[in-house]
């Protein structure tokens, strides 16, 4: 049950790359050769549909898109389409929590469990401390673990964070920087809680409305049946594939608003205007202020690329670094088959919203400070060329840890026990059930609410490769610990858990 590496890391994959002689660039139109440069990247990297808009000043500069919705359909896609944010959703979270502040109904150090009594993490001191502001800046000490429970479990929003009682923390509590998703969720819940409206209802009527965002919703349970609505992609067996949307309204907070450029723009400009937007204050300044302080020190490694960078740091939804003497927001979004980044120079009243239908690429960033540098006098690089270096680079160091892998496999070994030995219900306090039958001749795994299932096959001694049936999950090896009385123990699932047999109901 590995997750799939999230691409909330994608935004930072241009700050490992290798530097390249640079040259500035002209500034008299910064603009000049964006649409070609655009559509060669998308060739390159693959990428089936791109959205973009720029913001300059008050006004939008910029707002078009580039190729198509859904490979082998002609609907093209446009500045209207509606892709999914994934992780750009934090700071609408964020911006919520401020809202509560400024009304007086909250506060940033308020503890969670003021408005969710019933809120458990491991520690129970933690549990008491843990405030509103250490769940939207991923100090809980718990790092990025757990996804797997709202992705593959299919848990609704207070059980998710019932369960998350169970997860023992990797580092000390504030210590470090660790993305939480879940911390996130409990953040939304406690707002919610605070408001007596859900989160979703929040966001329509608090930022949406006001705003004049009219074609974002909340979740893919809202989007339109036959709207303009892009098409998640992946790669499935080595070639570019429609995949199934997924559904993450169980962890709203952190991740599930689907937006277009346009109305994204309203957005940025938002946050570029001290919390007013065209002449309405919805946040006051102080607080907006607040929310774009840096809280946490994020800790991404800096690079001879950047060399004007002397900081990343986080606060609320937003990653704040230097660059060429501004301030730089900005965040990343991802979801399977779908990228976004979001980035804004506010004292420049500079913004970029990008969009794209294609998890398999790191173009977001690179395009980001391809459009910022001619307005902030930075060098001329062609990103997408570097990052796409790197990431084929990243591919084949893939390809050599997984034929190490399959060099360890131990040959002419076969399971200690008859199939129907592996057979029964397994438990964990947190991951709840994990379930395994013998089907057609063949151990198969199915686990979660939603009943997902995997065919086991044998890897060697009691250890079997399982393969998902969400092909975004892929394989994952799990291990039956079979003890001296020749009855299986324990099953470990690939180090995500270890799963104890439950005893059969007389």
């Amino acid at each position: 049950m590995r997750a799939r590496i999230s691409s909330a890391a994608a935004g930072a994959l241009l700050i490992l790359i290798v530097s390249q002689p640079t040259t500035v660039r002209a500034q008299t139109n910064p603009l000049a050769g964006l649409d070609a440069y655009i559509e060669k990247s998308i060739k390159e990297w693959g990428i089936p549909g791109l959205a973009i808009a720029i913001v300059k000043g008050d006004s939008i500069v910029y707002a078009k898109g580039f190729g198509v919705r859904a490979l082998g359909k002609p609907e093209p896609v446009t500045e209207r389409t509606l892709f999914a944010i994934g992780s750009n959703t934090k700071s609408f979270t964020g911006a919520l929590a401020g809202m509560m502040v400024d009304e007086g109904t909250m506060k940033f150090d308020d503890p969670i469990t003021k408005y969710l009594p019933w809120f458990q993490l491991y520690d129970p001191y933690v549990t008491r401390e843990f405030t509103l502001r250490d769940a939207m800046n991923h100090r809980s000490g718990l790092g990025r673990r757990g996804d797997l429970l709202w992705l593959m479990g299919g848990y609704g929003r207070d059980e998710l964070l019932h369960r998350v009682r169970y997860l023992k923390p990797n580092t000390s509590f504030r210590s470090q920087f660790g993305y939480q998703n879940m911390m996130f969720l409990s953040a939304g819940q406690a707002i919610a809680a605070a408001a007596g409206k859900s989160w979703d209802e929040l966001v329509k009527e608090r930022i949406f409305a006001p705003l004049g965002m009219t074609a974002s919703v909340t979740g893919t349970n809202d989007l339109p049946s036959n709207g303009d609505v892009a098409t998640p992609h992946s790669q499935r067996g080595g070639q570019r594939a429609v995949i199934p949307r997924r559904n993450i309204d169980n962890v709203a907070p952190a991740g599930s608003i689907y937006s277009n450029v346009v109305d994204m723009t309203a957005w940025m400009r938002l946050f570029m205007g001290k919390g007013s937007y065209r002449g309405k204050q919805i946040l006051k300044p102080e607080t907006l202020a607040e929310l774009t302080s840096p809280q946490t020190i994020a800790g991404l490694p800096i690079d001879t690329l950047f060399p004007s960078t002397h900081f990343v740091m986080y606060g609320f939804g937003w990653v704040q670094q230097d660059y060429l003497g501004r301030k730089v927001l900005w965040h990343s979004g991802g979801i399977d088959g779908m990228l976004s980044w979001m980035y804004l120079v506010p004292e420049e009243k500079l913004a970029v919203m990008i969009l794209t239908n294609y998890d398999r690429h790191a173009l977001g960033s690179g395009l980001a400070f391809r459009v910022m540098d001619p307005y902030l006098g930075g060098p001329a690089r062609d990103y997408s060329a570097l990052s796409l270096a790197t990431f084929q680079k990243g591919l084949v160091a893939a390809a050599a840890q997984q034929k190490t892998l399959d060099a360890g496999r131990l040959a002419g070994t076969s399971p200690s026990l008859a199939l129907e030995k592996y057979a029964g219900t397994y438990a964990d306090e947190m991951y709840g059930d994990l379930r395994v039958a013998v089907e057609a001749g063949k151990l198969v795994l199915s686990y979660g609410a939603n009943n997902l299932k995997a065919p086991l096959s044998h890897w060697h001694q009691d250890v079997f490769r399982a393969t998902w049936s969400d092909e975004n999950f892929g394989s994952t090896f799990v291990t039956f610990r079979v003890g001296a009385s020749g009855k299986v123990e324990s099953v470990d699932a690939d180090g995500l858990a270890t799963f104890k047999p439950v005893p059969a109901k007389p």
